[in-house]
């Protein structure tokens, strides 16, 4: 039930009260009269003097009530609440994300380069390798820069297309990761179950069509949830408390039914989301069984070792999408979880060349070889 205080126009707390609602040439008796006098909106009135009312009504009554008001407005601006609302504080962590950000940059856009130039990267591995730090790119760059402009300023405001934009986009990208890491976790396997088939399997033609396949993927995903979602009513409330356009806490604000919406959000994330999960642990399970049948211990150690970066990168993905958002909403403090979403959405993509790198053999090799080639030009 939607419980409001409804002041008559010459009351400034109405104007508070309605968050930009309400509109001074409106009667408010007039139009409380007319939600009575119409059966499918009976509010529950209790008059406490001439100049306040306060009307309880149902979601579908009050959406009533608005249209009898002919003249309602709706929610144009999300308001940010950001990290903290502390000026010294923010003053402090903008340096601090702004280095994130750069160095997420840095290691993903030279991770890419450095597998397109050296030949012997040219396998299937990192070829995926480099498409998951495109994604890491372009995640980040949905988030990081509005949350940075936002530390500088007073009013952390976004638009209802920005916010709808951003979150398609993000969305995009980390269903996209899904289905990415699930073709990783099959590149490791075939090696490993199969190794005498693997060049059979894996042809270059085929490569590019998984790639093609996994963006369209996380792009049907993302459009079919986030449509529905940005498509209810929204007036009055339009404060997130988070830095970044969470669609949870949207949804949260709609005056509209939003259990369509929320279907469709949770078939995508069952689907998709634990659905790919459900892919790599399967994998992972032949995988075992596959290391199992290798006779030397050193064998076993090599060949977990060419699955152990891929591994930490899905529990680190996973393990924190999880942690953020499906747990209940009362199970963790704010504050806590704008932690857990600044780990999610700020360090895992810096952290994903990381792990791919530094105890890459092959990648080190490759980066002596290009630092070689370079002083050799000079």
């Amino acid at each position: 039930m939607f419980k409001w205080s409804i002041s008559q126009p010459n009351v400034p707390e109405a104007l508070i009260i309605f968050q930009g609602i309400w509109d001074e040439s409106w009667n408010a008796e007039l139009l409380i009269t007319k939600a009575l006098r119409t059966q499918e909106g009976q509010g529950d009135i209790l008059v406490l003097h001439k100049s306040k009312i306060i009307i309880e009504f149902s979601p579908l009554e009050y959406q009533l009530f608005l249209k009898l008001s002919g003249n309602h407005t709706s929610v144009a601006m999300f308001v940010l609440l950001g990290l903290s609302d502390e000026k010294e504080l923010q003053l402090i962590l903008f340096p601090v994300f702004l280095v994130i950000y750069h160095v997420t940059l840095i290691w993903n856009m030279g991770l890419i380069i450095l597998i397109r130039i050296d030949s012997h990267l040219h396998t299937l591995m990192y070829f995926f390798l480099s498409f998951l730090s495109f994604i890491d790119i372009c995640y980040s760059s949905t988030i990081s820069p509005r949350m940075l402009s936002d530390f500088l300023k007073d009013k952390k405001t976004i638009s209802f297309l920005a916010c709808a934009t951003q979150y398609f986009l993000g969305a995009w990208m980390s269903l996209a990761e899904c289905c990415l890491l699930v073709f990783m976790a099959c590149d490791r396997r075939v090696p490993i179950g199969s190794p005498l088939q693997y060049s059979a399997i894996i042809v270059p033609g085929i490569c590019w069509k998984m790639v093609a396949g996994i963006y369209r993927s996380g792009f049907l995903s993302s459009l079919v949830h986030t449509v529905p979602c940005f498509n209810l009513y929204y007036c009055g409330p339009n404060v997130i408390q988070d830095f970044f356009c969470n669609i949870f806490q949207i949804i949260s604000l709609s005056r509209s039914n939003p259990f369509i919406s929320q279907m469709i959000l949770f078939l995508v994330a069952t689907f998709v989301g634990l659905g790919s999960l459900f892919v790599i642990l399967l994998s992972y399970g032949f995988i075992v069984a596959s290391m199992l049948k290798i006779p030397s211990t050193k064998g076993r150690a090599k060949a977990f070792n060419t699955c152990a970066s891929h591994l930490a990168a899905v529990a680190l993905f996973y393990g924190t999408t999880i942690s953020v958002y499906m747990h209940p909403s009362s199970s963790h403090p704010m504050r806590q979880d704008k932690v857990l979403s600044v780990f999610s959405v700020v360090l895992v993509p810096m952290l994903n060349p990381l792990i791919y790198s530094l105890r890459n053999k092959e990648i080190k090799e490759a980066l002596k070889r290009v630092i070689n080639e370079a002083t050799h030009l000079h």
